[in-house]
């Protein structure tokens, strides 16, 4: 029986360690699986099962407990950046300014109520557990790893797992409270919401469509699509074309005679412009019939050697009259104008002649088992440049110490910054959905089970003391109040859709957990789609907004 013995409470035993970490993780998932009043906890429970486990004696060696929290939050941050590093820019670009600037304004406002409390409470709170507590109240685990990093750099000796987890639980009643003060505020109704966003969405919507016109602009007699382009000055892509009663594909170099009719594909926003300038639309006729001699495929591009080409490289020109009208990427349509680069995993809508489209299906390889298979070398090569990024010390005027990203912080711009500029130098980044949730899923497990593992006698012996319900209490209110203020302007001032705060609230907190909720208003989950806008930004400076406050504040 000594080996049960020493499996069981060997703390020096790695297999021991292991044990405890499956045990708590695969309990705390399985709990988690069950919802309380239409809210499920999901990975959150790992923490808390963390807690018990280690409150009623399970106990594992600290440095083993350090390499699974470092290691966890280093998995689990660079995959949340792979994730969302080709949209993070974008979303800037065009609509997310006014939406991350409302998610900017609750970021601060967190934070100055949290340095308010601090300096309201003449010293009786340490700033370092209400930083705890605020990461726990907008649910921001990266938040917690990167400023117990730089305590760690500081000198400090507690354990702000205390307050994160005493807050944790609000969280999610924060969300529902603000949510049924602005329902309440403004008398929404939410099926009356989703209507009006469904029709807002139309009307902003930037997915290609196709239409046909007839060319009755006699200007345009002999002119090539390429010159017609940059007559009308907008982008468009001619995919079939009816010339003396019969079909081709065209390529930019083709002539256009008056009396054609053209297969047009553009954005929503320039057909009217495309219309009037080539002459009428044709709403009779469809040149995609069965009879046609053109085909159309979705071709998918799994060759590492078209990673990151440009459309114009393609040279489709040459190859008979083939055409790319729209490409797919992570479930967002894209037009594929010239300047466009394509990226292992995209799916192209394209139409030709049959011998043609199997050219550039050969091309563009078109085997989505090779998808499968993730490029681990850009995975560490990715993890080793955010290392070396996270450990840069950056000084900036007025500040006691040089502030670092840390392990938090590195993985997470690395991996944001090699998923996008990655395919320019032809780098594959592309994890299929599945590889990326289990890995980050993986890392953020085992950073819950260390984080609970470690602070689990503190965390007791704080509601023992009264201080843990303090921080119930204070982690409510840092919940729920920049969180009205956002949602106030948000619909007030700028007349944002529920749903869309909703998603917007959800964002701001990077709450998996939230999201859920705020999905469940809606059979469209509706809400996604400003979360995915916001969370991006927000979980970046969730990361460093803890750091930023200890250098400006905190003297250990």
């Amino acid at each position: 029986m000594e080996w049960l013995l020493t499996l069981l409470f060997d703390t020096n035993s790695f297999t021991h360690a292991l044990l405890a970490y499956s045990l708590i993780i695969a309990c705390g998932l399985w709990i988690g699986r069950f919802k309380f009043f239409g809210v499920s906890l999901g990975v959150t429970c790992v923490l808390f099962l963390g807690l018990i486990a280690r409150y009623i004696g399970v106990d594992v060696h600290p440095d083993i407990i350090s390499f699974f929290r470092n290691f966890g939050l280093v998995l689990f941050v660079f995959f949340i950046g792979l994730q969302v590093g080709p949209s993070f820019f974008s979303t800037l670009r065009n609509s997310g300014w006014g939406l991350n600037g409302l998610m900017c304004l609750s970021v601060f406002l967190s934070l100055a109520l949290t340095v308010g409390i601090w300096y309201g409470s003449g010293g009786d709170l340490s700033l370092p557990q209400l930083l705890g507590v605020h990461f726990g109240a907008v649910t921001s685990t990266p938040g917690l790893g990167a400023t117990q990093e730089a305590l760690a750099a500081l000198g400090y000796q507690g354990d702000i797992a205390v307050g994160y987890a005493c807050a944790y639980p609000v969280s999610i009643i924060g969300v529902i409270t603000v949510l049924m003060i602005v329902r309440k505020l403004f008398g929404i109704d939410i099926k009356t919401e989703e209507q009006l966003w469904e029709e807002a969405q139309k009307q902003r919507a930037q997915t290609p469509i196709y239409f046909h016109v007839t060319v009755a602009n006699h200007a345009l007699d002999r002119h090539t699509l390429r010159e017609i382009r940059a007559l009308v000055g907008r982008h468009f892509i001619c995919s079939r074309i009816l010339h003396n009663g019969v079909i081709t594909s065209p390529t930019a170099d083709t002539m256009v005679h008056d009396g054609d009719k053209l297969r047009i594909v553009a954005g929503p926003k320039d057909k009217e412009a495309i219309v009037a300038f080539c002459g009428e639309e044709d709403t009779e006729i469809d040149l995609a019939t069965a009879h046609s001699p053109l085909v159309s495929r979705r071709i998918s591009v799994t060759r590492e050697e078209v990673n990151g080409i440009l459309i114009e490289d393609l040279h489709l020109s040459r190859m008979d009259g083939v055409n790319i009208t729209r490409v797919n990427r992570a479930g967002v349509t894209l037009f594929p104008h010239n300047s466009l680069r394509l990226q292992l995993g995209d799916s192209l809508n394209c139409v030709g002649p049959e011998n043609a489209v199997a050219r550039l299906t050969a091309l563009m390889g078109n085997q989505e088992k090779r998808l499968e298979r993730p490029n681990v070398f850009a995975i560490f090569i990715g993890i080793a440049f955010g290392l070396v990024l996270g450990s840069l010390p950056l000084s900036f005027p007025g500040m006691p110490v040089a502030i670092k990203l840390g392990l938090a912080g590195g993985p997470l711009i690395a991996a944001i910054l090699l998923s996008y500029y990655g395919p320019r130098f032809h780098m594959v980044t592309y994890t299929t959905v599945s590889a990326n949730l289990m890995l980050r899923e993986w890392g953020l497990t085992f950073f819950l089970a260390s984080v609970g593992l470690s602070a689990g006698d503190l965390f007791f012996d704080a509601f023992n003391s009264g201080i843990g319900w303090v921080y119930m209490g204070i982690g409510f209110l840092i919940a729920t109040i920049p969180m009205t203020v956002m949602a106030i302007i948000a619909r007030r001032f700028m007349g944002l859709n529920f749903h869309t705060i909703a998603g917007l609230i959800a964002g701001s907190s990077t709450s998996s957990s939230a999201l859920s909720f705020v999905n469940s208003l809606s059979e469209r989950g509706l809400a996604v789609l400003a979360y995915s806008t916001v969370y991006p930004l927000a979980m970046f400076l969730r990361i460093i907004s803890g750091q930023i406050i200890l250098m400006l504040f905190f003297v250990a």
